[in-house]
């Protein structure tokens, strides 16, 4: 039976589809996390989920862009890897704040519609009783 994924062990994963290096498929990369989740997913329930999906393709499609770099210094090749995890998680990032900006502007239109007004959708969060759940 497959894992179910933590948040946690999402973030890990988008980490290494951040950082990836070369080809990539589903199951080299349910291979490339075992070690950062305790246990190898499946690719069903990796592309199951939203965010590592659209990151999966996005990684995907940039790769298929690039190109081949040339051969540095260890000390920089290091910082480039950085610096080249820390660019793709960042379009990641990008990428991941428009769909969701969408989504807002989509539920923005809703509410209007629907005769919401900017104090109910500020209203805030009922106080959870603790104590009545014991």
């Amino acid at each position: 039976m497959a894992k179910h994924l933590t948040e946690l062990d999402i973030e890990k994963i988008l980490g290494a589809i951040d950082g990836w290096q070369g080809k990539l498929t589903w199951d080299s990369l349910c291979d490339a996390v075992i070690k950062q989740i305790g246990k190898r997913p499946t690719r069903q329930s990796l592309n199951a989920n939203k965010r590592i999906k659209q990151a999966f393709l996005d990684k995907k499609a940039r790769l298929k862009g690039d190109f081949q770099e040339t051969k540095t210094p260890p000390s920089l090749a290091i910082a480039g890897q950085r610096i080249k995890r820390l660019e793709e998680e960042n379009l990641r990032l990008k990428a991941e704040n428009a769909r969701l900006l969408e989504q807002y502007i989509v539920w923005q239109y809703n509410a209007y519609r629907h005769g919401m007004s900017e104090e109910k959708l500020n209203a805030p969060l009922p106080v959870i009783d603790r104590e009545a759940s014991r």
